[in-house]
């Protein structure tokens, strides 16, 4: 059985950020985001056990969707130096792994993760991230797994646990978004439309679309909010949904190369001076070679 893992770097990198001690390589070059995402990975190989890995990423070019929207993720504050300095470091330990790493100008990581999910070559994908505007590509082949307080505590999220956490079915998702919008990336669905009347109408009506064909059967004040608020959710609607098709050439080869102890790797943690990370990374390549060579006989 084939399992990809399709590893949001960016949410990855920030987690790491936020819950490491801050380290320094000899160099005094900041390393602890190196540390924290090899740690996760680590983890994920452990609990999830995939034959093939990926990350994802962001790009720093202005996306399709900050052009049409101007306010777009606009109020996140700039990031940090010592946060920013650390990505490159990441990309050059994840090559050194032989883990491919997927991103496209214009589009966002959530695209990348889309557009690779439907790869119909695997048996299932889980997709790694703490990002909830994810669960929207939950299907039957395609889970979430989200951290909880931690990657070793991550949950797996199906279409049941979608709904037990959002109160929507996966497939409307986008749909509850384009109503009341997302206050975490600054679009503002439909002025005066709040949770509990997205839901009640979306339950009614089946989709977003299917809503602005029943406003005869709406009630006035719901009505006039709805009408008068038409553009603005049909926009939340495109920024929310995620693209399944970017121009990029998935690699299922490359995706089951990967090598957590490759000498290139060891080599890195070595000059980042890291000290027990690289004889955990070695004993869970051990691990996975005996494991591999037990599978041939």
């Amino acid at each position: 059985m084939t399992k990809l893992i399709l590893v949001d770097g960016n949410a990855a990198i920030h987690r790491a950020y936020h819950a490491m001690p801050p380290m320094r390589s000899p160099k005094g070059e900041p390393v602890s985001v190196v540390h924290g995402v090899v740690s996760m990975l680590l983890v994920l190989i452990e609990r999830l056990a995939p034959t093939h890995i990926a990350f994802c990423f962001d790009r720093p070019e202005q996306t399709f969707r900050q052009k049409k929207l101007v306010t777009y993720q606009s109020h996140r504050p700039p990031m940090e130096e010592d946060l920013s300095s650390q990505f490159e470091k990441v990309y050059d330990v994840l090559t050194a792994m032989k883990i491919p790493q997927y991103s496209l100008a214009g589009f966002e990581a959530d695209d990348m993760i889309g557009t690779i999910a439907q790869c119909s070559e695997v048996d299932e994908v889980i997709i790694v991230t703490g990002d909830r505007d994810i669960l929207q590509l939950v299907n039957d082949k395609v889970k979430l797994y989200m951290p909880v307080k931690g990657m070793s505590e991550g949950k797996i999220y199906g279409d049941a646990e979608v709904m037990e956490r959002l109160g929507v079915l996966q497939k409307n998702i986008v749909d509850y978004k384009a109503l009341v919008g997302d206050p975490s990336d600054n679009y503002p669905g439909v002025p005066g439309i709040g949770p509990k009347t997205a839901l009640t109408l979306i339950n009614q009506y089946g989709s977003f679309h299917e809503i602005y064909k029943h406003l005869d059967e709406i009630s006035k004040s719901t009505k006039a909010k709805l009408e008068k608020g038409k553009e603005s959710g049909e926009l939340s609607y495109e920024l929310a949904t995620i693209v399944k098709d970017c121009d990029i050439v998935f690699s299922l080869k490359e995706a089951s190369a990967w090598d957590i102890d490759a000498p290139e790797a060891m080599k890195i943690f070595e000059e980042y001076g890291f000290k027990s990370l690289p004889e955990r990374v070695k004993k869970l390549g051990q691990k996975l070679d005996q494991n591999m060579q037990g599978s041939l006989f």
